[in-house]
């Protein structure tokens, strides 16, 4: 929250009044019968998170009229929770229990119930957490207060199972379980099955040190047991070499320590795995069905690493029934990185049904039918493929010589369904809270009112959501409702401007700069990626500081990149550098823009690659997908920015190895 919104915040109730009356609105026009109590709301909201105090005046008419007030009730009712030191059940809970009974079922519950659940059981309140308590709302911490609230008023039912289902999590637990789980090693239910069944579960999830931890309860061989297996994820080559040497340490466990190395292993460093191949069958027993699954789990690792020919030699190894149609495809890739068109046809021909028919492998299919001289099927399918509208059907149209046209659809849109859906309590509430800010909330409520729609409602409200200009659930509601080919609707350019003066001064192509913002945040310019990749561009801090420093630009602070024009030049800037740090290629660059620069120059070809094989063999399937949405997306923009198809013969290019860069001699010739 900003500084102002505190200071304001502070003010007395007549103050705030007086603001909302006299301010323009930052929201709305001046006919918006809600702006006073938006402005109202958004104050005194400000106030109730910050704690800021206030007069004990009455709401004005217009807070207590404004459709948000619940929130701010809420707000308020969660605030004077938190300040709760002392037991014993007070007013405040009184209070509590009216608000979640005036508004059951309702999106501003939830959030409250969760902090009254926190507050009761601080105040070991036991019975009336245990009234209130809903699991629909609960975390891991209120699940197991949930099981010490049971504990304390003899409420045993079922306990024993509930306490072990709650044990049986693949995570390190809150402090707050462990009196559940005292209780129930009190009754000798907390057994070694138990206990190695939870290790099991936190070596699956990659949690081994607390993996060590709770394994240490078992005897000392079973202990170290499973000490050598976590051994195996956090130092597989060692660990593998161990056990390779010592025929009881391989097969310990059922040998699940040594699958697990293997794995880790081929997925990290295939050519480690490779070297030790042999060993391993020799452990296992070459013509054993557990080789065929190593050997297949190693083929998987080369493929990855774009290791076509050698990944083929070990598929061939491994029954057919034991492909599934993922390795049916990592199959494909690495015949596609070897060049070998007849194993890309005998392979996609082994897929499922559902499989083989994706545009993926279609286009796949038509690429090898014409590497064998069959042009004429090649041609066929590459046909068939032009109206799905994504990046084989623009593929397809390139290597029949033809430019990529989209194939519009329009939404039907009936303009009073979509008014009178915008006036139904739920939805009004909806878009105030985004224009307040309160993008969750905001978000919950429109989700909820979705639901409850019939079908053909729903489709009138992605267009309701486009109406509000709230762009990501426009296109992600369409997304779900399956509507794929209203272009005006899925692509809205919200940032014409910013995006032109960006493209300009980095010498990018304007709608792929679109795409990529399209591809990373959906128009959100308030984007916060679980990495900490910020805005439009959706840019880390320090790439964004580095860029900056580069292009001689004042460095920008985190709020800065939230600001739409910033965060679009600087992600602009940056895809600039990638694009000349890799040779002017814009795909290698596009997935050095999502994974990095070391990931995209380490899986760079020796020699000159057709651009799609190795776009189709990016071992990361989330880089793979983007970087061909957001070829698609340039197209889209690019249409409908000038109404014409869109010639995309680069695509059918070659990707290169770097270049070398050349030394100047010595006399600086």
């Amino acid at each position: 929250m900003s500084g102002f919104l505190e200071r304001l915040a502070a003010h007395s109730a007549a103050a705030l009044v007086f603001a909302a009356l006299g301010a323009s609105s930052a929201f709305a026009g001046d006919d918006d019968p809600l702006i006073v109590g938006r402005q109202l709301f958004v104050l005194a909201y400000a106030a109730a998170e910050t704690g800021a105090p206030l007069p004990s005046l009455e709401d004005p008419a217009e807070l207590r009229g404004y459709p948000l007030y619940p929130y701010l009730e809420r707000a308020r009712l969660i605030r004077a929770l938190g300040k709760i030191k002392g037991p014993g059940p007070l007013p405040v809970d009184d209070d509590a229990r009216a608000f979640l009974a005036a508004h059951a079922g309702e999106p501003v519950a939830p959030d409250l119930r969760r902090a009254w659940l926190r507050s009761l059981a601080a105040r070991a309140e036991w019975s009336t957490f245990a009234e209130q308590y809903s699991a629909a709302v609960a975390d891991a911490r209120l699940r197991c207060q949930w099981l010490q609230a049971r504990i304390e008023l003899g409420h045993t039912n079922n306990l024993e199972a509930d306490v072990a289902e709650q044990w049986l999590t693949p995570q390190r637990l809150p402090p707050d379980c462990e009196q559940a789980f005292d209780w129930l090693r009190a009754r000798n239910g907390l057994g070694d099955a138990l206990v190695e069944q939870r290790v099991r579960l936190l070596l699956a999830n990659g949690q081994t040190d607390f993996a060590r931890t709770v394994a240490r309860g078992l005897a000392p061989p079973r202990a170290a047991a499973y000490a050598r297996w976590a051994d195996m994820l956090d130092k597989p080559t060692a660990s593998l070499d161990a056990a390779l040497a010592d025929a009881e340490r391989a097969t310990e466990l059922d040998g699940a320590p040594l699958a697990a190395g293997w794995r880790k292993l081929a997925r990290s460093n295939s050519s480690n795995a490779l070297e030790r191949y042999d060993r391993m069958l020799a452990v296992l027993g070459r013509d054993s069905p557990a080789a065929a699954r190593y050997t297949l789990v190693l083929a998987l690792g080369l493929a990855w690493d774009r290791r076509g020919t050698e990944a083929l030699e070990l598929f061939d190894a491994v029954p057919a029934n034991m492909f599934d149609d993922y390795a049916r495809e990592w199959q494909t890739r690495a015949a596609l990185w070897a060049g070998d068109w007849g194993q890309v046809r005998r392979s996609i021909a082994a897929m499922s049904g559902d499989a083989r028919g994706s545009a993926r492998w279609r286009y796949w299919n038509a690429r090898a039918a014409a590497a064998l001289d069959d042009e004429a099927a090649a041609n066929e399918i590459y046909e068939a493929l032009l109206p799905t509208d994504n990046f084989y059907a623009a593929n397809a149209a390139a290597r029949l010589g033809r430019p990529a046209v989209p194939h519009p659809a329009r939404l039907e849109q009936h303009p009073a369904e979509i008014e009178a859906l915008g006036a139904r309590p739920a939805f009004v509430r909806a878009r105030e809270l985004k224009l307040c800010g309160l993008r969750g909330p905001a978000f919950r409520e429109w989700q909820a009112a979705f639901d409850a729609l019939t079908e053909a409602e729903r489709t009138q409200a992605v267009a309701l959501a486009a109406s509000w200009q709230w762009h990501d659930v426009s296109v992600a509601m369409a997304t779900q409702q399956r509507v794929f080919f209203d272009y005006e609707l899925l692509y809205p350019r919200p940032y014409d401007a910013e995006v032109a003066a960006a493209a300009g001064l980095a010498s990018l192509d304007a709608p792929l700069l679109y795409g990529m913002i399209r591809q990373e945040s959906l128009f959100r310019s308030d984007a916060v990626s679980a990495a900490g990749a910020v805005g439009l561009a959706q840019l880390l801090p320090a790439t964004a500081v580095r860029t900056a420093r580069a292009w001689q630009h004042p460095e920008p602070g985190t709020v800065d990149l939230f600001d739409p024009a910033m965060n679009i030049k600087l992600g602009a800037w940056h895809m600039r550098d990638l694009t000349d740090r890799f040779d002017r290629q814009t795909v290698v660059a596009l997935a050095a823009y999502n994974a990095g620069e070391s990931a995209a120059e380490r899986w760079l070809p020796q020699d000159n690659m057709d651009a799609d094989v190795w776009i189709e063999n990016i071992p990361y399937n989330e880089t793979r997908e983007y970087v061909q949405r957001v070829l698609w997306h340039g197209i889209v923009f690019a249409w409908l920015e000038s109404g014409a198809p869109q010639r995309v013969d680069g695509w059918i290019a070659e990707v290169a190895p770097l270049r070398p860069i050349r030394q100047a001699s010595s006399d600086g010739g």
